[in-house]
């Protein structure tokens, strides 16, 4: 467990990015979602590390352990922390995985950053490639239901983050994917985030456009998603991602929400491995 200056906030103060580092081999690089940190991917660094596979996983900033500076959470800034941390440990060959919010700073270090160091992508659940409506982006969601999020956050975060968790891994009173401990812990995950930093990102997610950036990827491309996520839904996101990338493959997920690393991480460990072993 370590921290890596990648970048200076408005005011010149530096940005320190926590990140754990375990395994040997090609590298991976885990990039978490929306609200949480990089231990969510705690079952895939098991797994990857396990297979042969150096795996490294970051707290974004405003997140986890990170600095939580007042501003930088656009899409530029967070590629640029990225890419701050893929020149401070000189990785290369490496394969960028991007989960939920974590999709947008694969596609827009792609582009921003020509791809430097990245031999694969990997895009699980991911909010690309533009989830607001728009006249050019009819299908998107109303800017009303990030609105009413912001409020929600503003007026009660630790309520707010109860119920998101549930949606979040598609738990009803008839319907459990997850325990109960699950979303606790994953609730846990959420809260150490500044305040700031969780609001600012849900304008960045929902309102950046990636859809110039995925045409601009060359590299093979692994999209998955699950066909019952009601936070991202896969016709708005996974479907229209991989149709923008022609190297893409894109796997869905049958009954899957958009927690599927926890609730379907059997089967996405598998998909990980076989497409960070195939040539």
């Amino acid at each position: 467990m370590s921290r890596i200056k990648v970048n200076q906030d408005r005011s010149g103060k530096p940005v320190e990015l926590f990140y754990e580092d375990v395994g040997s081999g090609a590298p991976v690089v885990l990039i978490h979602g929306w609200p949480v940190s990089q231990q969510m991917w705690e079952n895939q660094i098991l797994a990857l590390a396990s297979g042969g596979f150096r795996v490294i996983s970051y707290d974004r900033r405003g997140f986890g352990q990170s600095s939580k500076p007042w501003d930088g959470y656009d899409y530029d800034t967070l590629a640029d922390d990225l890419q701050g941390l893929l020149t401070a440990l000189d990785l290369s060959d490496v394969t960028l995985v991007g989960f939920s919010m974590g999709g947008g700073e694969v596609a827009r270090y792609m582009e921003r950053h020509g791809g430097e160091r990245v031999s694969k992508v990997a895009f699980i659940s991911a909010v690309t490639p533009f989830l607001l409506k728009t006249d050019d982006n009819p299908d998107g969601v109303d800017k009303s239901t990030f609105d009413g999020m912001i409020e929600g956050i503003t007026k009660d975060r630790v309520a707010f983050l109860e119920t998101f968790g549930k949606g979040f891994f598609g738990v009803s009173a008839i319907h459990h994917p997850v325990s109960s401990a699950v979303l606790e812990w994953t609730q846990s995950l959420a809260l150490p985030a500044s305040l700031k930093a969780t609001l600012d990102c849900v304008r960045s997610f929902s309102e950046t456009d990636f859809r110039e950036d995925l045409k601009k990827i060359r590299v093979p491309t692994l999209v998955v998603h699950g066909d019952s996520d009601k936070t991202v839904p896969l016709a708005a996101s996974g479907e229209r991602t991989a149709k923008l990338i022609a190297s893409a493959t894109l796997k869905t997920y049958e009954g899957a929400p958009h927690g599927l690393y926890i609730s379907h991480k059997d089967q996405l460990n598998a998909d990980l491995l076989s497409f960070l072993r195939a040539r």
